[in-house]
C-alpha cells in the first residue's frame, strides 16, 4: 500500500515540534556531552579542511546517533568534530548545503516529507530514491539502518497478557479485540489516515473510543501505562516501551511509512573510507538496538559518547 506523508506525524516530531522532549534533551545535553563539541553550533563556519563535522537535532536520540557515526569515523583514523543540539530540520539542512555540516543523522521517511509533502511511500527503497532526486545537489544518502523511529500502535502489559499479543502480534491480530480496547493518541491521530482512519481502512480496526492526549508523550505514555487506555501512538524507540513492557504491534502494510535511521552526508566532506565505516554502522543498527541504547542515555542516564563507543565496540566497529 502507499503511506501518505502528508499526515505523517513522525515527519513533526524529528522537526523539533515536540517541546517536552526538546526540554528533556536539553536537559540532558547539558551534562551529557562529546567532546570536540562546538561552542555555538550554529555558528555556519565551514569544516576546517580534513575534518568531518558531525551535527544533531535538538533531542536526545540525534545526539547519541551523531556520536555513534561521529566516533565509527574516528575508528578509521578521520579527523572528527561535533556540532550538537543545533535545532529544526530547517536549521540542519541549511547546515548541511553549506558544509558547516558534513554528516546529519536523518530519518528517511521525515526528510522525504520536509523536500516533497506530497510525495507517497511505497518502499524503504523507493523512499531513499525519491530523496535523493529531491536533495541539493551537494548532499547524499547513505544506506539505511533496518532501525525505525517512527508511529506505532503499542499495547500494555496488562493487554498484551489478557489478549495473547506478543512482539510478533501485528496490528491486524487486534481486529477482534479493538473494539474492547480504548485508544490514546494525539487529538490529530483520530482524523489521519495515519491514525484512525487508517487502522480502520487498512487493518479493519474499530476502536471502543479514542482518547485525545499528546503526541507520543508523557501524557500519552503515563494514559497507557495505568491503563486509562489499552492501545496508543508510541514511538518506536522511545524507552517506555523498555520500562513499562508495552508491546509494539507490527505494521506489515506499513501504515505507518517509513523513518529509517540514514545518514545525510555532505559529498565533498566525506571520504570513501568513512562513506564505507557509516554504511557499516548502519547494517548493525537496528530498532531494537537503538531502543536498548536510547534507554540507556534517557534512563539511565549515561553520557551518550559513552553509550555510543561501548556498542561500537561490542558491533566490533571501533
Amino acid at each position: 500500500m502507499t503511506s501518505s506523508t502528508k499526515s505523517s506525524r513522525s515527519r513533526t516530531r524529528h522537526t523539533g515540534a515536540a517541546a517536552v522532549a526538546l526540554a528533556a534533551a536539553a536537559a540532558l545535553l547539558a551534562g551529557c556531552s562529546s567532546d570536540n563539541t562546538s561552542d555555538n553550533p550554529l555558528d555556519g563556519e565551514k569544516a576546517e579542511a580534513g575534518t568531518v563535522v558531525v551535527g544533531s537535532n535538538n533531542f536526545a536520540e540525534s545526539t547519541l546517533l551523531a556520536d555513534i557515526y561521529g566516533e565509527a569515523l574516528r575508528a578509521k583514523g578521520l579527523k572528527v568534530s561535533y556540532k550538537h543540539n543545533i535545532g529544526s530540520r530547517e536549521t540542519t539542512y541549511s547546515l548541511m548545503k553549506n558544509g558547516s555540516i558534513t554528516v546529519l543523522p536523518e530519518y528517511n521517511g521525515s526528510l522525504l516529507a520536509y523536500l516533497d509533502p506530497e510525495a507517497g511511500q511505497e518502499s524503504a527503497d523507493a523512499v531513499n530514491e525519491a530523496v535523493k532526486a529531491k536533495l541539493d545537489k551537494k548532499l547524499t544518502l547513505l544506506e539505511s539502518s533496518p532501525a525505525e523511529d517512527k508511529d506505532s500502535v503499542s499495547v500494555n502489559a496488562e493487554t498484551a497478557k489478557k489478549y495473547g499479543l506478543t512482539s510478533s502480534s501485528t496490528l491486524a491480530d487486534l481486529k477482534d479485540v479493538a473494539p474492547e480496547l480504548v485508544i490514546g493518541g494525539s487529538p490529530e491521530f483520530q482524523t489521519r489516515q495515519q491514525g484512525l482512519e487508517g487502522l480502520e481502512t487498512v487493518y479493519g480496526l474499530k476502536f471502543k473510543s479514542f482518547k485525545a492526549l499528546d503526541a507520543g508523550g508523557p501524557l500519552t505514555q503515563a494514559a497507557l501505562t495505568r491503563n486509562t487506555v489499552q492501545a496508543a501512538d508510541i514511538f518506536t524507540t522511545d524507552p517506555t516501551i523498555l520500562k513499562e513492557k508495552f508491546v509494539v504491534l507490527k505494521d506489515p502494510e506499513n501504515l505507518f511509512g517509513f523513518a529509517n535511521v540514514t545518514p545525510l552526508v555532505h559529498k565533498e566532506g566525506l571520504p570513501q573510507e568513512g562513506v564505507d565505516a557509516l554504511n557499516a554502522v548502519s547494517a548493525k543498527l537496528d530498532t531494537e538496538t537503538l531502543l536498548d541504547l536510547d534507554a540507556q542515555v534517557q534512563l539511565d542516564k549515561k553520557d551518550p559518547l559513552d553509550v555510543a563507543k561501548a556498542w561500537l565496540k561490542s558491533a566490533g566497529l571501533d
